[in-house]
């Protein structure tokens, strides 16, 4: 995941030719199918990153009404906010090709 750093995804709402979005499989409710599949993984991924990362400035006490603000915890989830979100980065590794997809209906 450390690609994402360095990702080409927008942070905000861009607008794609539905056209090119959809030529890989000439169907454009296959390609959002793709796209969305796709976006559950890389938050999974991302989701599991941040938790680990997290943890490690983990501090935990016996009373539940203390509440400790850890500013590295902070820090951390800022940076990962500020990230493009999953349906984004899916999107932009849909349109350079980067998903491996395959019809096993038509394979048959």
């Amino acid at each position: 995941m450390n690609d994402l750093k360095n990702s080409k995804a927008p942070v905000s709402t861009i607008t794609i030719n539905k056209n090119e979005f959809d030529a890989p499989t000439e169907n454009i409710y296959e390609a959002i199918s793709i796209t969305a599949k796709r976006a559950i993984q890389i938050n999974s991924e991302i989701k599991k990153e941040l938790l680990e990362k997290l943890e490690e400035f983990a501090t935990y006490s016996d009373s539940l009404e203390e509440v400790f603000e850890n500013k590295e915890q902070i820090e951390v989830s800022k940076f990962y906010e500020k990230l493009p979100k999953p349906h984004a980065l899916a999107v932009i590794e849909w349109l350079e090709d980067k998903i491996y997809h395959r019809n096993t209906e038509k394979d048959a």
